[in-house]
């Protein structure tokens, strides 16, 4: 496969316009498809107020900047070296739009699907060259937080891997290979599992939303930020490290995770987080409070860089 130079990317909402922001800060050409009237404008301002958070990562260059080109259909493209899919994480809808692909790009152009959850092997179960199909998750948003996870389908080739390995890392993302295809890939079920007992101890009453995310925020999550699961009880260990750790404190692990639970999300609850989160945020509207997340994710970045995390 030739350098890749143009971009398509399928979806225009918030991981499409997080995408295309990073592409043309990398120097690449990108052309956003999206029956949506209002995409061109939401796009527009998007990058401008991602470009600054862009400039502060080295993430731009001193070359002109071309604008994303718009178009409804998928029938319009040409001349495309990759496709980003960011289209609603629902199968069929999927599937549908990587036959459509099909109709209209290079046999041997990647296809890399943003999905959240769904399999590359179902995503490619109807494809014509499912070779060349993986699904490429990252964490939003992902113009900033570099992880992205490569997660192979039963029939995506090695040599899609690495070129779209290669594609990313270009881009300055950290590029992890999921070696085994699984519903939530890596990044998701993690959090996830977290997810469920924050969920289960507002249900259970043991703590209220705010306090919840304080606890993560002010805890784990400040470990988190520097060092993963693993190497936060490798330090905890001490001197004997990780061994140490799981054979002393091992079966207090294997106690908590028994007494882990499940909720039901029932509208009872469903409404009890929400309150919840409306008094945590004592007003501030989302607009500023990712512009402020935003901010403070990249002065993040460069304090992991400094320190060598």
């Amino acid at each position: 496969m030739s350098k890749i130079c143009k971009v398509a990317v399928v979806g225009g909402g918030l991981i499409g316009m997080s995408w295309t922001s990073l592409f043309l800060a990398r120097d690449l050409k990108v052309v956003v498809v999206d029956p949506r009237p209002e995409v061109q404008e939401d796009t527009q301002k998007f990058i401008q107020k991602a470009w600054p958070d862009l400039e502060a990562l080295g993430l731009t260059s001193d070359a002109p900047v071309e604008p994303p080109e718009f178009v409804n259909t998928i029938s319009a493209l040409n001349g495309i070296d990759y496709v980003q899919e960011c289209a609603p994480d629902r199968l069929e809808m999927k599937q549908k739009l990587i036959e459509d692909l099909e109709k209209v790009i290079e046999n041997e152009i990647i296809i890399a699907s943003s999905s959240s959850s769904l399999k590359p092997s179902d995503l490619q179960s109807k494809a014509q060259h499912p070779e060349r199909i993986l699904v490429a998750h990252p964490i939003n948003p992902p113009h900033i937080v570099p992880m992205v996870e490569l997660v192979p389908g039963q029939k995506t080739s090695e040599l899609t891997m690495q070129e779209a390995a290669s594609f990313y890392e270009r881009l300055k993302r950290v590029v992890i290979r999921v070696k085994k295809e699984v519903t939530g890939h890596l990044a998701n079920r993690l959090t996830s599992a977290l997810y469920r007992e924050a969920v289960y101890i507002v249900s259970e009453g043991i703590a209220d939303v705010a306090d919840i995310d304080k606890a993560i925020t002010f805890g784990p999550g400040m470990r988190w930020a520097l060092v993963g699961p693993h190497l936060t009880y490798h330090l905890g260990g001490g001197v004997g490290g990780y061994q140490h750790y799981l054979d002393h404190l091992g079966p207090t692990q294997e106690a908590g995770w028994k007494e882990h639970g499940t909720a039901e999300l029932t509208e009872k609850l469903k409404a009890k987080l929400v309150t919840g989160i409306q008094n945590e945020l004592e007003n501030q509207d989302i607009d500023s409070l990712s512009q402020r997340r935003d901010s403070a994710l990249v002065e993040l970045i460069k304090l992991k860089k400094k320190y060598g995390f």
